[in-house]
């Protein structure tokens, strides 16, 4: 289950760091991107485990009654209309589990399952689930303790929830399935033993606490969205070393010309742009009688198209922002009672209510949206590459920025490669949400399709980092040429210090070698998010 993102766990020391502690209310991508990936523990509120009680005791008093509630004392899906007799109603939730899990294809990223363990606790302390504090404690455990359920990857429609999915991460709980832990996948009781842990017997109601929810797809999209945060200010530095290798013009960039179409990504690219081309040398060498009236595309509309990619990343992160603090159980438990009417089920001061709020649509049609927008990054780029290695095209700079080309190659074919990931990015971007299969003979008659957007999200994403490497690698060795050709005159700030740190992990191309070195320590520098701080703070600081 290896995953290039993934950074080792830190063992938790109390005091070595802050924790994040979850109330329900409050949780940012930030928060699960440091504990899914950097191991900050995470804790329960005071307050927050008063509230999950409450709901719990709801729970409680409805079985003592008798009352019909949907998955507590019925089956599920289209067999709600079965009614469980009481003595049964713990065995329920056990079977739940089981024939739930059902999913198939490679094990997720740990850091994918961790932040599904931190997602899944934290809706559970909105206290609406009905689950006790022990489980949430127990999906605690698993974080603080790195034990982490072995979830196929494949097998949910994103409608009733993450149903398969869910169900692997939850197994574990009561002592079934397998786990990783320490690098070795063994069974749950094994690991539980290991580390002191009884498995849970569950009570009503809690198998359900844990199967329904948005709880893959939001992981996933939140571990995206952290990604693609730091690959979009990336890919403005790159283009930036791009822009100075190609004598393009920073004029296309001023603040008065990007204030007349006012997008919020437009400005802030075209910000970090101008920040990035200051004090530039090679500005100046052409800002005179050689001065281009107007670059490609792919050079002078870079505001335009990284902004608006930057800006569908904005509503993804809107709608996490509800999503990871949204109840998205089923049926919910509104301990402080209500209005009730014929949907609720009222039982002393409280309410229960079936509903749908388990349905992945915000999310996969946000992740769509994100998918498509991610892959423009690399459309674009692509381009850019196309410019730098073209002698008809680059501005006097030699074929395929081979010092000796003919006999050499030079980085030609790293464009073959560009554009063969560009172009299977075409296909992974078609909207998933398009899609609706029933399920369940037709209970679940429209589906979401959420988690396979954001597993091809993910991997649309890996493509992109892949060529804005290849065209860091090219601008590099464009800009070694021509700063060459140019004595005494450096690029601008910002790209000059991209440019310094692409040579820190791949040396200039002479005669030709084996690009593949260079283009995994290129890649692995784009992971690292260092070219991204070039370019200035994050979305979430509001750029």
């Amino acid at each position: 289950m290896t995953d290039p993102h993934f950074t080792p766990i830190r063992p938790f020391r109390p005091g070595a760091g802050d924790a994040v502690v979850l109330t329900g209310a409050d949780l940012t991508v930030e928060d699960v991107e440091a504990v899914a990936r950097h191991g900050v523990p995470a804790v329960l509120d005071v307050h927050a485990r008063e509230r999950v009680q409450e709901a719990r005791d709801v729970i409680e008093r409805l079985v003592a009654e008798g009352a019909v509630v949907y998955g507590v004392t019925t089956g599920f899906g289209a067999l709600a209309d079965r009614t469980i007799a009481v003595a049964d109603v713990e065995r329920l939730q056990e079977n739940l589990l089981m024939s739930h899990a059902a999913g198939v294809g490679d094990p997720l990223p740990r850091e994918v399952v961790r932040a599904m363990l931190l997602l899944r606790a934290n809706t559970i302390t909105l206290g609406h689930s009905g689950a006790r504090p022990a489980v949430v404690d127990r999906l605690l455990d698993f974080l603080r303790l790195g034990i982490h359920p072995v979830v196929p990857g494949q097998g949910s429609v994103g409608a009733s929830g993450d149903l398969a999915p869910l169900a692997h991460l939850a197994l574990p709980l009561i002592g079934r399935g397998q786990v990783e832990m320490n690098g070795q996948v063994v069974p749950a009781r094994v690991a539980l033993r290991a580390a002191g842990l009884d498995p849970l017997v569950l009570g009503p109601k809690e198998g359900l606490a844990l199967l329904n929810g948005t709880q893959l797809m939001s992981a996933l999209g939140a571990l995206l969205l952290s990604d693609a945060d730091r690959l979009v200010r990336t890919a403005s530095t790159i283009s930036a070393m791009t822009v100075e290798a190609m004598l393009g013009t920073d004029v296309a960039f001023s603040a008065a010309y990007q204030l007349a179409r006012p997008h919020p990504g437009q400005i802030a690219v075209a910000a970090e742009l101008r920040g990035l081309l200051r004090d530039s040398g090679l500005q100046a060498s052409h800002h005179a009688s050689a001065h281009k009236v107007q670059d490609p595309y792919s050079l002078r509309c870079i505001p335009q198209v990284h902004g608006a990619v930057r800006d569908a990343l904005d509503h993804l992160r809107r709608v996490l922002d509800i999503e990871l603090n949204s109840a998205t159980d089923n049926p919910l438990v509104f301990p402080g009672g209500g209005a009730a009417d014929a949907s609720a089920l009222a039982t002393g001061g409280g309410l229960v209510i079936s509903g749908g709020n388990f349905h992945g649509e915000p999310i996969a049609l946000a992740l769509d949206f994100a998918k498509l927008a991610i892959s423009e990054l690399g459309s674009i780029s692509e381009r850019r590459t196309a410019l730098l290695l073209d002698p008809h095209l680059n501005g006097g700079l030699p074929a395929f920025l081979a010092p000796a080309s003919g006999l050499d190659s030079g980085l030609m074919i790293l464009q073959y490669t560009a554009a063969a990931l560009a172009s299977e990015n075409k296909v992974l971007v078609h909207p998933a949400s398009a899609d609706s299969i029933p399920t369940s003979a037709n209970q679940e008659d429209h589906v979401s399709m959420g988690p396979i957007a954001g597993r091809h999200a993910r991997t649309v994403l890996g493509h992109v980092e892949g060529i804005l490497a290849i065209e860091a690698l090219c601008a590099a060795q464009a800009l070694d040429l021509r700063l060459a050709g140019l004595p005494g005159v450096a690029a601008g700030t910002g790209a000059g210090e991209a440019h310094e740190l692409v040579r820190s992990v791949a040396g200039p191309v002479g005669a030709d070698r084996e690009p593949g070195p260079d283009l995994a320590a290129v890649t692995a520098l784009v992971r690292s998010g260092a070219l991204a701080s070039i370019a200035g703070p994050g979305m979430a600081s509001g750029i």
